[in-house]
């Protein structure tokens, strides 16, 4: 990772994006893409797209999500505490002593997750963390004081907390998922750019918003492009750290490399064109399955209109929906080498049906 996409990894992962509220991230992404792509479009509700070959016929989507989990103001007491609502699968258990940023017209109202003191709680039947009880402190007197900072119902909140580097191999932050996703897209059109690879199909770099509340953005973008081919990248978990039952979960570990998914929303002839790319250019990569849907905007796209050929490429995280996800800077760069190589493999009317 040179200093370049280093810096643009760290401005698109330190900045908020929550669900429905994307714009600034989206902002930020798409002034990164720009000088790889020929156009770019950007839907009703930001999702946005870099285009390559705009006019080709053949389409080929690479696509990861671009929002992040987070809250509501839900309800505002009296005496001036927030109480909240989630926006996406944001967990109440690990709310309690954190930071949070709430988002108004105003600008940024610092606020904190407050909980009662150790001294003061009944171990023999202590409340655990939950949506009733979890609230919010902005260090106001009353509701009236909270109204005049501009926090009201419907103001988003996020945690604070940016991104790190541990031990030298792996990155740490909330928002991980999937923001990682749209900076490897982003650096894929980049990789085809500088190394002039001309490709003899249209591409369409998507970052889609409005994946955390039902993969939202994907379904609407999917209908309007209406793609032949797409290849999704989202995280998955990483299942080697304590309290994960492999037989259950898999056995997926950080720093093995990228995950190929198998279930019925992957077709299975794109799924063989990767895993024989990624054998040929010896990548290293894991196997996973899912029984039903892949919970990923793979879903969306692959029963989108008349059916998309799609596949999944998983990038291990730990630690999903908190604030110290956690990722393997390998794994980042073999998930952006796997993406690059297997679109050089295609060629304009790539007929994927398994019958013909």
């Amino acid at each position: 990772m040179d200093k370049k996409s280093k810096n643009f990894l760290y401005s698109y992962l330190n900045n908020a994006s929550p669900t429905g509220f994307e714009q600034k991230g989206q902002q930020l992404w798409l002034d990164y893409i720009k000088p790889y792509t020929n156009d770019y479009m950007v839907d009703v509700y930001g999702t946005a797209v870099g285009i390559i070959n705009p006019k080709a016929n053949y389409k080929v989507v690479i696509e990861a999500h671009a929002d992040e989990i987070s809250w509501f103001v839900n309800y505002i007491s009296d005496d001036g505490y927030i109480y909240v609502r989630r926006n996406g699968g944001s967990d109440h258990q690990i709310a309690p002593s954190m930071r949070v940023n709430i988002h108004t017209d105003k600008g940024i109202v610092k606020g904190i997750f407050g909980w009662p003191a150790i001294h003061v709680r009944d171990a023999s039947k202590e409340d655990a963390p939950t949506l009733k009880n979890i609230f919010i402190d902005v260090g106001a007197e009353s509701k009236k004081e909270v109204d005049a900072m501009g926090v009201h119902v419907g103001c988003v909140i996020t945690f604070v907390d940016e991104l790190i580097e541990l031990n030298k191999n792996y990155l740490v932050g909330r928002a991980l998922d999937n923001r990682m996703g749209g900076f490897m897209v982003a650096e894929v059109a980049r990789r085809l750019s500088e190394n002039k690879k001309k490709l003899p199909f249209g591409l369409y770099v998507v970052n889609a918003v409005q994946e955390e509340i039902g993969l939202r953005g994907a379904e609407m973008i999917s209908r309007r492009l209406k793609p032949d081919l797409a290849i999704v990248t989202d995280v998955t978990h990483d299942t080697g750290s304590p309290m994960y039952n492999k037989k259950e979960s898999g056995n997926l570990k950080s720093g093995a490399g990228p995950v190929l998914c198998y279930g019925p929303a992957v077709q299975n002839n794109v799924l063989k064109m990767i895993i024989e790319t990624a054998q040929k250019k010896k990548i290293p990569f894991q196997r996973q399955a899912v029984s039903r849907s892949t919970g990923t905007d793979t879903d969306s796209f692959a029963y989108s209109a008349e059916g998309v050929a799609s596949a999944l490429i998983s990038l291990p995280l730990k630690y999903m929906h908190t604030t110290v996800e956690m990722v393997h800077k390998d794994d980042v760069e073999n998930v952006i080498q796997l993406i690059y190589e297997v679109l050089l493999q295609i060629k304009p009317g790539h007929d994927f049906r398994y019958i013909k």
